[in-house]
């Protein structure tokens, strides 16, 4: 091929991924929860109106984009099942995005295709759109991970308040159900969408166990992990669930207590490690300021860009190994 054919070839597959990345986007603002099985769940759990007013022009256009979209996801779904993985769906899940799995690698694999054209085009060699895609390979599931990684902290953080709010409700003569429920409508997010989660799954035909268990997995706290054991424990052999849900409370308090003393004690460990981190960085950029033709044979010899990767690689290694040092598990 010449090379302007490949400029032209680079170019199209660079307004085709940049289109396709809008279109996915803009699908994916519009429909918001508005998935299938959100729909199914509307169907079932809102009320019927008898009288319906004849609707603006401009609403029935955007019920038919949904509709629209909700065929054209429904119809990859279905077609690329071959992709899914429960794993995926797990995590997904747990990041409460409104996406589905297959539409996942979807993205991911347009975004791949999307750092291939930019770093071959910025770079005018295949071997620098070659290593924008490997970046681009780890960024999505990177981003997951941190998404599910934030959620599930800050159910954490307020699970010790759902435990009281529940405590409470119980031992005014709520039942359990119905002590859920109120935490739904007292509470903020996550953890009043997972706990109605909960609610959702129960009225679906789930055992009680059986929602309390996949929330755990979904959230993957050892706290929780206690307080649904405990939940069933009570709800198969019987007993007081208010004098169980205090001892839990108790004990969680007793955990975090713990908890913030190791992360202070460790707090130095980990100042250390990103204070070594970046002192070769704000080291060679205090010398670039000041002599700036310092870095100009680096670029041009082997020898010091692969010393240079070494370094890098053995500074991303150290940081790495400090804060699993520095990481107590309580």
């Amino acid at each position: 091929m010449t090379p302007d054919l490949i400029t032209i070839v680079l170019v199209a597959v660079f307004f085709i991924s940049v289109i396709g990345l809008l279109i996915i986007g803009i699908r994916l603002s519009q429909v918001g929860t508005n998935t299938r099985i959100q729909g199914r769940i509307n169907r079932y759990i809102e009320p019927i109106n008898t009288f319906q007013p004849k609707a603006k022009p401009f609403k029935d256009r955007s019920i038919s984009i949904k509709e629209d979209t909700g065929k054209i996801r429904s119809w990859l779904n279905d077609t690329l099942t071959f992709l899914s993985s429960e794993k995926l769906q797990i995590k997904i899940s747990s990041a409460y995005w409104a996406i589905s799995d297959t539409e996942f690698i979807l993205i991911r694999i347009l975004v791949v295709l999307f750092g291939l054209v930019i770093g071959w085009i910025i770079v005018s060699n295949v071997l620098g759109g070659l290593f924008l895609a490997a970046v681009m390979v780890l960024l999505p599931p990177i981003i997951l991970d941190r998404s599910i990684a934030n959620r599930q902290q800050k159910f954490h953080t307020q699970l010790l308040d759902v435990l009281i709010l529940i405590r409470g409700a119980i031992q005014a003569g709520y039942s359990l159900l119905q002590s859920l429920d109120l935490a739904v409508k007292e509470l903020v997010p996550p953890a009043s969408e997972e706990f109605g989660r909960v609610l959702r799954e129960v009225k679906f035909g789930f055992s009680m166990e059986q929602a309390l268990l996949n929330l755990s997995e979904r959230m993957e706290s050892d706290d929780l992990q206690i307080v649904v054991t405990a939940i069933i424990i009570n709800m198969q052999v019987g007993g007081n669930l208010s004098t169980i849900l205090d001892s839990i409370i108790d004990t969680i308090r007793d955990r975090m207590h713990l908890y913030g003393e190791v992360k202070s004690l460790t707090s130095y460990a980990r100042y250390v490690g990103n204070f070594l981190s970046l002192m070769p960085f704000i080291t060679a950029l205090i010398i670039f300021f000041i002599t700036p033709g310092y870095f100009d044979n680096v670029v041009d010899k082997p020898i010091t860009q692969i010393v240079g990767i070494f370094a890098l690689t053995s500074v991303i290694i150290g940081n790495i190994w400090i804060r699993r040092i520095s990481k107590v598990k309580v």
